[in-house]
């Protein structure tokens, strides 16, 4: 495998690379073939990533990378899910909050409800809730920061008059659907009242 960080179409000509413990590499524009191979050894031989990620190894960071932000396969589910029942909404739909940027993942902007497909590791689910034994210390500050910033969310999404609906990933999509669907109507019905 080819080490992203010495291939000439990733790194700038004259970019100087280092290593976690600061061993410099020289431009790859400079290199000659027993140079980088000789460079990958010893970059491979350092521990973490090449750009001193804070992952406990290649592997893992790998799975971290390979993580998505947005059309994950319960967000899917539930928007196909959604959009079979007739409902039309936004994807992956920016807020600007006074104090606050948000991305939903499914949002209704006319009625103002929001939706959140939160994954059971990210969010710490009551349920599949699970503290990773590696880098634990970092691991734990890392998702009760996601949980306070979740309240965060929530707290300033309904002071704006946005209603918010959280599902987790290991929900059923028809049942989350269905708890989407309670919430946008309830929305409509308080929109249609209030021009009444």
């Amino acid at each position: 495998m080819q080490c992203p960080a010495l291939s000439e179409s990733s790194a700038p000509r004259d970019k100087v690379l280092r290593t976690t413990d600061g061993v410099a590499a020289p431009p790859a524009s400079q290199l000659r073939s027993r140079d980088v191979t000789r460079t990958r050894a010893i970059l491979s031989a350092t521990k973490g990533a090449v750009d001193g990620s804070w992952a406990a190894s290649e592997g893992v960071r790998r799975s971290m990378q390979a993580n998505r932000r947005c059309d994950t396969g319960p967000e899917c589910a539930l928007r196909s899910e959604l959009h079979a029942r007739g409902r039309r909404f936004r994807k992956d739909y920016r807020i600007d909050l006074d104090n606050l940027r948000v991305q939903v993942d499914v949002a209704f902007p006319r009625i103002r409800v929001a939706v959140f497909v939160d994954g059971c590791f990210w969010h710490r689910c009551p349920i599949h809730a699970s503290d990773p034994k590696q880098n634990a210390e970092f691991w734990e500050r890392k998702l009760r920061k996601n949980v306070e910033r979740d309240r965060l969310v929530d707290t300033e999404l309904a002071a704006a008059g946005w209603t918010v609906v959280r599902c987790w990933e290991h929900e059923a999509a028809e049942e989350a659907a269905g708890r989407v669907e309670v919430a946008v109507d309830r929305a409509v019905a308080r929109e249609w009242l209030s021009c009444v």
